[in-house]
């Protein structure tokens, strides 16, 4: 089965910074955007950031001003910088590629996010 593969992760203490990036293999093409979402124990998963393959960005209100997304769909990558952590993003952080027609997603395994305070 095709994944993604995400990598980044790991412990910060509050107000710090990471950088998690995602590689989509060569095999996947077509993608019409690529995601970071997070997801918390008992919690669904939600939308971080999204980029597209016209530049549109998008954010989640919650990390707008601290995280910024980055990546090219032609490349198979996309990147997040986190900075100015907070405890409450503490989570798994999953990449996500979607295909143009279809809508087809590509996830990757995850990546945990620690955050003390």
């Amino acid at each position: 089965q095709v994944t993604l593969v995400e990598s980044g992760g790991g412990f910060v203490q509050a107000g710090g910074s990471l950088r998690l990036s995602c590689a989509a293999p060569s095999t996947i093409s077509g993608i019409n955007t690529l995601a970071w979402y997070r997801q918390v124990p008992g919690k669904q998963r939600v939308l971080v950031a999204r980029i597209s393959s016209l530049g549109s960005i998008d954010y989640a209100d919650s990390v707008k001003g601290r995280f910024t997304i980055s990546g090219d769909t032609t490349k198979n990558t996309v990147y997040l910088q986190m900075n100015s952590l907070k405890p409450e993003d503490t989570a798994v952080y999953y990449c996500q590629a979607r295909l143009y027609g279809s809508g087809f997603m590509y996830w990757g395994q995850g990546t945990q996010v620690t955050v003390s305070s």
